[in-house]
């Protein structure tokens, strides 16, 4: 059956029109947000260099559902959300507060369901086995320096797994906010609800969502809307490029910035309605490697893959 073609709008048709109009929020669907994410790792892994590492990451993000399914995370007091709502700030956030510490029982959880999928190679088992050795504090210690970008204290091989279980934790919180709760928030690049930078955006189809931009939250995935041809990491709307791959999927391309010299790839679900920005993202690391050699660096990193000598940012 033949997919109806969707209208995109462009730049100044969605300037034009009323800015109150456009669903400022989209939050997570608790019973799918991990589950279509591993669904489309799945299928980005078919032909792809890093095939192995990206089914592996389907095997985590399905343990994430599971998680997800079972888990009810303590929201911070009412009196902090108040005063994040006051001050535009984020209602949930990663930083400078106190974790609930269920975070850690994750962790192992998602360990176990991983392991439990079988195909542990050795070089997985010492990872999982190493996650399980390190004490609360390190843990913790871990999950500071993820959060707040501190990349040199961060052990490449662990942190997909220390991310992944922190993703389940605010994924929770935010599937159990109302829209109309969320403040506006004036920092570039920041996510009203938890205060992290996105991961990728996405020009979404269908609905009130047709034809805008949003960006997706690398840690509870709630998307936030942003004007189209504008950067996601400075806010510059000066000096904006796009790039592909020759051959490659047509969705996909690098928006790079020449203000800040960073970019953040984004996909268009007129172009591929599966497109899913993490997933995405992960999967297409040639992409990342000739934006390397063009001289940009990445706005923020993926939260499922760090590389073993990441550079300062």
């Amino acid at each position: 059956m033949t997919q109806p073609t969707q209208r995109i709008l462009d730049p100044e048709q969605i300037q034009a029109q009323d800015p109150s109009a456009i669903p400022r929020i989209r939050l997570p669907e608790r019973a799918t947000h991990f589950s279509e994410r591993a669904a489309r790792l799945r299928k980005l892994a078919e032909r792809n260099p890093i095939g192995g590492y990206v089914r592996l990451m389907a095997v985590l993000v399905d343990a994430q559902q599971q998680a997800l399914a079972h888990l009810e995370a303590q929201m911070p007091p009412q009196e902090a959300i108040a005063h994040a709502q006051r001050h535009s700030m984020p209602i949930l956030p990663a930083l400078g507060t106190e974790r609930d510490p269920q975070w850690r029982a994750v962790l192992r959880r998602l360990a176990d369901r991983v392991e439990a999928a079988g195909a542990v190679t050795p070089a997985l088992a010492k990872v999982l086995d190493t996650l399980r050795a390190m004490s609360d504090a390190e843990l913790d210690a871990q999950a500071d320096a993820l959060l707040a970008q501190r990349h040199a204290e961060v052990a490449p091989a662990t942190a997909p797994f220390v991310m992944a279980a922190l993703q389940v934790v605010w994924t929770d919180l935010a599937t159990r906010l109302r829209v109309q709760d969320v403040p506006y928030v004036d920092a570039p690049g920041v996510c009203p609800v938890c205060g992290v930078q996105p991961v990728a955006s996405i020009v979404r189809v269908g609905g009130a969502f047709q034809g805008y931009r949003y960006v997706q939250c690398s840690l509870c995935g709630t998307e936030n809307h942003v004007v189209r041809v504008k950067c996601t990491n400075c806010d510059s709307t000066k000096g904006i490029a796009y790039h592909g791959i020759e051959g490659g999927n047509p969705a996909l391309k690098a928006e790079s910035c020449d203000e800040c010299h960073t970019y953040r790839k984004i996909g268009y679900q007129e172009k591929d309605l599966e497109f899913e920005p993490l997933a995405d993202d992960l999967a297409s690391l040639t992409l990342d490697l000739l934006m390397s050699e063009a001289g940009y660096r990445r706005a923020s990193a993926n939260p499922l893959l760090y590389p073993e000598a990441p550079a300062e940012q």
